[in-house]
């Protein structure tokens, strides 16, 4: 990597990393739902205007829209509700290490749906290395890592984004459309999508200090719609498969950030098991002797 690279690389690992406590933040003065639909609408807004700067064209085919709504619908809108319920009684830095699960969780999706993809052993091995370091994480002997609902929520954010790769893999790769065309398009049927549901989720009046509202705008605006933005860019520089590697980073900030920003406590089991759910993620994408040859696709965080 140039110098240039790895330091959008190393600014994506913190804007996705820090998104788990930007939402911890949020949640202080914001409903899940509003604060859901606040990113959303920001973070479609940025991709709209540099699609528009690029002269770029949004879909126009009544069936690809379907598609690229279910693909929010799993991808956007159900994973950003379910982490923003489930920080409500778990922490930051919890939330992303469970959230690095998506990998290992997308390649055993996809190999159960996909004819491409061939159960191997490796991947078998992976992902029971995956689910021994999610029990760890969640450690549930203790109540110190916060409820057990909140940490299935955020499990279940990660098994929604899993579901919504394989179901871009099959229903959009192949479609011609340009990555960032498609993020944007996605990320504006997520903000209509979303739309629609906030008034039946719950609605209190919005207490907006500035701490809240800084938090929530820079997760719209930076999180959401520049790290879209910036992990194409890592693609063009540097190919899919390096690029996604980010995604090893993730959950070290989301850490990090919790514990220096917001004084989470750091468990034994939070640092074990992160580490084996890591292990495990790299081993069935064989990292740890080559690239695998199948990029993961890009999520939000």
């Amino acid at each position: 990597m140039t110098h240039a690279t790895l330091t959008r690389f190393l600014l994506l690992a913190l804007l996705w990393g820090s998104s788990f406590m930007l939402i911890k933040v949020s949640l202080e003065g914001l409903t899940p739902g509003q604060l859901v639909l606040t990113r959303l609408v920001l973070g479609a807004a940025v991709l709209a205007v540099i699609v528009a700067a690029r002269k770029g064209t949004l879909p126009r085919s009544g069936r690809i829209w379907t598609h690229v709504a279910a693909a929010a619908l799993f991808g956007n809108v159900i994973p950003f509700l379910l982490i923003s319920y489930g920080e409500q009684t778990t922490g930051a830095g919890l939330a992303g290490v469970l959230i690095g699960i998506t990998p290992l969780l997308t390649l055993a999706l996809a190999t159960a749906s996909l004819p491409t993809e061939r159960a191997t052993p490796r991947k078998a091995v992976g992902l029971v290395a995956g689910f021994l370091g999610v029990v760890l994480v969640m450690g549930p002997w203790s109540d110190a890592a916060g409820t057990l609902g909140g940490q299935l929520a955020c499990l279940g954010a990660a098994i929604s984004y899993a579901c919504g790769f394989v179901y871009v893999r099959k229903f959009l790769s192949d479609r011609g459309i340009a990555p960032s065309t498609l993020a944007a398009s996605q990320l504006i049927a997520a903000a209509a999508l979303q739309a629609v549901a906030t008034p039946f989720l719950g609605w209190q009046t919005p207490e907006l200090s500035g701490r809240v509202v800084l938090a929530v705008v820079s997760l719209g605006v930076l999180s959401t719609g520049l790290a879209y933005v910036l992990y194409f860019r890592l693609i063009g520089d540097v190919g899919a498969t390096t690029a996604s590697a980010v995604n090893y980073v993730v959950p070290v900030v989301a850490v990090l950030t919790g514990v220096l920003l917001l004084g989470e406590p750091v468990t034994w089991n939070l640092v074990v098991g992160g580490l084996v759910v890591l292990a495990g993620v790299a081993y069935a994408e064989n990292r740890l002797r080559g690239a695998r040859r199948e990029p993961v696709l890009v999520r939000g965080s």
